[in-house]
């Protein structure tokens, strides 16, 4: 009787979390969707093509409004223009250690730290001191997102101002689920020299995509479920000024914490902060692996293991824009790619050494939210791979390991590999 009693139990815990959601989403939507008076949402559009931890640098940014669950977009503008803060805002001291002061300072760099609920919350004081407007939230998508969701409409077409630089440049004028991504994180840099034309493409895109959502365009089970992909692999994240709402939120891995709820037990990060001031991470492909090593002292260990190869031209210094290079102005040769690649750990345990390809390197260790971290920045040439271990000592949970890694162009299932076992002696 044992196994069908188990395969209830576990269905029953499914069905049940499947009512909390829903309870949870239904005590919350209405008023968030507009229902009890107009709500503005900073919208920030993730650029893959150069990485934060929580994706990419902020591209396009606009306010999402929402009344009585009518979608409309209003005032675009891009990071650059937000400028400087100065004085920077005030960063958690734990987090500015880790991310320096750059995370209160440049619209560009808020989302340096893989905890969103920083970033929202920030972006939001910014764009309140540029424009005057205090949002309601914040909402943060990608490219691939947008991929997802035009799967659903079908084709877009780019109008207005940025239409003319389309043309001009040979871009699309039409994109696709298929085209989208390519475009928007190198086609336009490759084809567009000025930042500003490219962020006027970047803002029509969006633009677009959103007027084809507001008019109704697409197949509603083919559109929550393109959404509910990104969310999945954290190209979505959400975060309410309301605490109420952002209560419930924190719950669920679309608030994009680092802590609280949504974190279980034994979660390990991966994020990738880029250092090269460029567009090359488009180039950069991923593996992260959990390796389970054999415990130690009654404790268990494991190692966070990051292969990252850069796969740009051999000649990519000639052959591709001092725009998506960085032209070395950072002290990175044009072609190379510079990242800090950042290890997060469980709760209490302890970061012990860092290797690349077998050999110990220097690391920076600290500590975030008390999840140990561990940052090792990395160069790599075109065609170049290279291994980072880093391996977590004293880990108290004995439940599986999980890990969530910086959302890139590639796919999550090419990213992630399945978590692989040592071989332990019975006598260890």
């Amino acid at each position: 009787m044992a196994d069908p009693l188990i395969q209830a139990r576990n269905e029953l815990r499914q069905t049940v979390a499947a009512l909390n959601s829903a309870s949870d989403a239904a005590s919350i939507a209405p008023a968030m969707l507009g229902a009890d008076g107009i709500r503005n949402y900073l919208l920030v559009i993730q650029n893959n093509a150069e990485a934060r931890a929580s994706g990419g640098i902020p591209g396009a940014l606009a306010v999402l409004t929402l009344d009585g669950g009518k979608l409309s977009l209003g005032a675009q503008q891009s990071a650059v223009d937000i400028g400087i803060m100065s004085p920077a805002l005030p960063v958690e001291p734990e987090q500015q250690q880790i991310y320096s002061t750059r995370l209160g300072k440049y619209m560009q760099d808020v989302n340096l730290t893989p905890d969103f609920p920083t970033t929202a919350a920030t972006a939001q004081m910014m764009w309140q001191k540029k424009t005057g407007q205090r949002v309601d939230g914040v909402i943060s998508l990608d490219p691939v997102v947008l991929s997802y969701i035009l799967q659903s409409t079908g084709p877009i077409d780019i109008n207005g101002p940025e239409l003319g630089a389309a043309q001009t440049a040979g871009l699309p004028t039409a994109l696709t689920g298929n085209n989208v991504v390519p475009t928007l994180l190198s086609e336009v840099y490759a084809k567009i020299q000025q930042p500003k034309l490219q962020d006027a493409y970047f803002a029509g895109v969006a633009k677009e995509v959103f007027a084809a959502l507001a008019s109704g365009k697409g197949e509603a089970k083919a559109l929550i479920t393109g959404i509910t992909r990104g969310t999945e692999e954290g190209r979505v994240l959400v975060w309410s000024n309301n605490p109420s709402e952002q209560a419930v939120i924190s719950k669920y891995s679309l608030s994009g914490s680092i802590s609280g709820p949504s974190v279980p037990p034994a979660e390990f990060g991966v994020y990738f902060n880029d250092g090269t001031g460029a567009k090359m991470d488009y180039y950069v492909k991923r593996k992260v692996q959990l390796v389970k090593e054999c415990p130690a002292d009654g404790y268990e260990q494991t190692t966070v293991r990051v292969t990252s190869t850069n796969t740009a031209p051999l000649d990519a210094a000639a052959s591709l824009p001092a725009y998506v290079t960085g032209g070395g102005v950072y002290g990175v040769q044009p072609g190379t790619v510079q990242t800090n690649i950042i290890a997060y750990g469980p709760v209490q345990a302890n970061v012990e050494s860092a290797t690349v390809d077998g050999q110990k390197t220097p690391f920076a260790p600290y500590i975030h939210a008390n999840r140990p971290v561990g940052v090792v920045a990395q160069q790599l040439a075109p065609g170049e791979s290279k291994t980072v271990d880093f391996t977590f000592g004293k880990i108290v949970q004995h439940t599986e390991p999980n890990v969530v890694v910086t959302p890139t162009v590639q796919q999550v299932k090419d990213v992630i590999l399945p978590t692989e076992n040592a071989s332990c002696d019975q006598g260890q």
